[in-house]
């Protein structure tokens, strides 16, 4: 009886443990059930950008501004139409053209970018991109790649292209061979901007949203939209059927912080200071 007693205690006990351990595993699996993981939380959206105007320079009104950036004091722009596309050095503060070299009639011309001591220039259709020795703008290779060439710029180690499309590719600049393409996001959906000029700044891509007045600034390593810059207004007396003299042209020195942006047909290039909200 003793025995007896003693095992029937035991097992009391036991199925006693087994209970309290369910109800335990209930209540963690209930309180898991209310917790929010960080990796499942909405991505955050863009915050939205302000800028102030600093100065103005004068640009040639005629410049279809397909590219833009700053080197040493001056710009370079790349601009487009075919019979009109170009590549250009211009002093800034008259907007003089200080050296040009015109493409052939049959290309629209398209983004630019320093590589090195390097221009690379894109058109449009033809799947060709252009190489220059910065120094002279002596020609001295030419690439192709497939579809369309819209904007490009340079992180220090890989080319970044657009093609009109949300989507960023990535080309060595060696081989320049594509090595990855990321889509761009808003939020938690596609982007459905039209990327345009690019410009690299401070480990963000900044893209002109095309036949907006929307800067875009992305994350290149997943592809979010961190950020969002309204320039709607900023040039004066522009018609809202006016549709080729859209925002196009994003200029950065990186020593200074300083910012430029224009666009297409624009007489006028504004230096701006961004801040966040």
């Amino acid at each position: 009886m003793i025995d007896e007693r003693i095992g029937m205690g035991a097992a009391a006990r036991v199925r006693g443990m087994t209970c309290a351990v369910g109800m335990l595993l209930i209540a963690m699996t209930l309180s898991g059930c209310g917790s929010t993981d960080p990796a499942d939380a909405a991505p955050p959206r863009p915050v939205a950008l302000r800028y102030e105007i600093v100065k103005k320079h004068p640009h040639d009104p005629h410049a279809f501004t397909q590219g833009l950036f700053y080197h040493d004091g001056k710009f370079y722009e790349g601009t487009g139409q075919k019979g009109e596309s170009s590549l250009r050095e211009v002093e800034i503060e008259t907007g003089k053209v200080l050296r040009r070299v015109d493409l052939a009639d049959r290309y629209f011309g398209e983004g630019i970018c320093k590589v090195g001591d390097n221009i690379v220039q894109l058109t449009w259709r033809a799947r060709e991109a252009f190489v220059y020795r910065l120094s002279d703008f002596e020609h001295i290779e030419t690439f192709r790649y497939s579809g369309e060439g819209w904007g490009i710029t340079y992180d220090g180690t890989h080319l970044i292209m657009s093609n009109g499309k949300p989507y960023l590719r990535f080309l060595d600049p060696k081989t320049y061979k594509e090595v990855r393409v990321l889509l761009v996001k808003d939020g938690d959906r596609a982007a459905t901007a039209q990327l345009n000029e690019l410009e690299y700044i401070d480990g963000q891509v900044w893209a002109n949203s095309f036949n907006t007045d929307d800067i875009l600034r992305i994350d290149p390593e997943t592809g979010q939209i961190t950020g969002r810059l309204d320039c709607t207004g900023l040039l004066k007396g522009r018609r809202a059927d006016d549709i080729d003299r859209v925002l196009n042209g994003i200029a950065h020195d990186p020593t200074t912080g300083r910012i430029w942006i224009t666009g297409k047909d624009w007489p006028t290039i504004f230096e701006i200071k961004v801040r966040e909200p």
